[in-house]
């Protein structure tokens, strides 16, 4: 018990844990001695009471994929496709590539409702080459002044391996096009014996933070995630967040950190749902494992309101997105949405003020 007592006063004096005492604090440590040091600590990095969050919408601009992740019930494989022309969204379970008619609308109708940027993600595509995304960002740059924060790291090193392209030419011809800042996606567990699990042809650990380390010495900032309950151990979970956090002791180009439950329904991971509990041990966990980076970000996309609002007490400082449109998450059968109104809603009556950002976090 002694040495619980020794790491529970090291993060009280705002002092680095490594993996094996994150592993016995997470291990031992009750549930409320877990928030009330994750509570403290957030309010050390923002001592205000201002929660914050982001209007904008996640724009899939294809389903298909040659990934064939087992947790994933949103993506259909290559021969589905019937191509750009017609209505996707009469047909929900078949491949798609977005036209640029339908993903104008969704741009504008996400500026109509007070959206400041775009979060743009899509399947490994085997048929789009690096023009494709280069026009799809020239497209949206011209007809529109909004931030585009896109492709997460998978599907980088996607494009670069389908261009002959190094990763670090790739996110500058990107960037070029438009593209501002890189969502953290993709990142699942950053272990590969649990990846090739769960999903064998997608990029291993080392060129998900290789694609994160390019970003960010090109001035691009990125948010990183999580996703865990379904083959990881928790030692593995520990390892995940170690790899990002050494890489951000490396760039400092992390904006915040997004932990969130696998959703096993409809998915080929035969696992029992994460409880809301073991959601709120990770998360404050993961604000006290995490000294370098600023936010740390409550999923109510997969919690729901409830949950989402208890988050803000157990180290979260950051609401994410109104999530005008989202489909992943929503193919695994969750399917909790807040408006700008409720989410706000639910910030005051946690005690907190709700304010309005961007995606570096700088109040709007």
């Amino acid at each position: 018990m002694n040495r619980l007592n020794h790491i529970i006063e090291k993060v009280k004096e705002n002092q680095r844990i490594d993996i094996n005492e994150g592993l016995t604090l997470f291990k031992q440590a009750d549930f409320l001695t877990l928030a009330s040091l994750a509570n403290r600590k957030r309010f050390f990095y923002h001592p205000d009471k201002i929660v914050t969050y982001v209007v904008d919408r996640n724009i899939n601009y294809t389903n298909i994929c040659v990934s064939g992740c087992r947790f994933c019930a949103f993506f259909e494989p290559p021969n589905k496709d019937r191509g750009q022309d017609q209505d996707w969204n009469q047909d929900q379970d078949r491949g798609y590539v977005i036209s640029k008619q339908q993903l104008s609308d969704k741009i504008q109708e996400t500026i109509d409702l007070g959206g400041t940027q775009i979060l743009l993600q899509g399947g490994m595509h085997p048929d789009l080459e690096i023009d494709y995304y280069i026009d799809l960002l020239t497209h949206i740059k011209k007809k529109f002044d909004i931030h585009i924060h896109g492709f997460s790291p998978p599907e980088i090193d996607f494009i670069a391996k389908k261009s002959s392209l190094s990763i670090a030419q790739t996110i500058s011809i990107l960037k070029k096009a438009g593209l501002a800042s890189i969502p953290g996606g993709g990142a699942e567990i950053l272990c590969d014996d649990i990846r090739q699990k769960v999903s064998p042809n997608k990029c291993l650990s080392e060129e998900w933070l290789e694609v994160m380390r390019q970003a960010h010495l090109q001035e691009m900032r990125s948010s990183a995630t999580m996703m865990f309950g379904h083959l990881e151990k928790e030692v593995h979970i520990f390892e995940h967040m170690d790899k990002i956090r050494a890489l951000q002791d490396e760039t400092g180009g992390f904006t915040a950190f997004i932990p969130w439950t696998f959703q096993p329904d409809n998915t080929k991971i035969a696992v029992k749902k994460k409880t809301s509990v073991e959601y709120l041990r990770v998360l404050a966990m993961s604000r006290l494992f995490f000294d370098n980076i600023d936010n740390i970000q409550a999923s109510w996309v997969t919690q729901g309101d409830k949950i989402a609002q208890t988050a803000l007490f157990f180290g979260a400082n950051d609401m994410g997105s109104t999530m005008i449109e989202e489909n992943v998450v929503a193919s695994a059968g969750v399917d909790f949405m807040l408006s700008k109104e409720e989410l706000t809603r639910l910030i005051t009556k946690a005690g907190f003020e709700p304010r309005q950002r961007d995606c570096y976090y700088h109040l709007l």
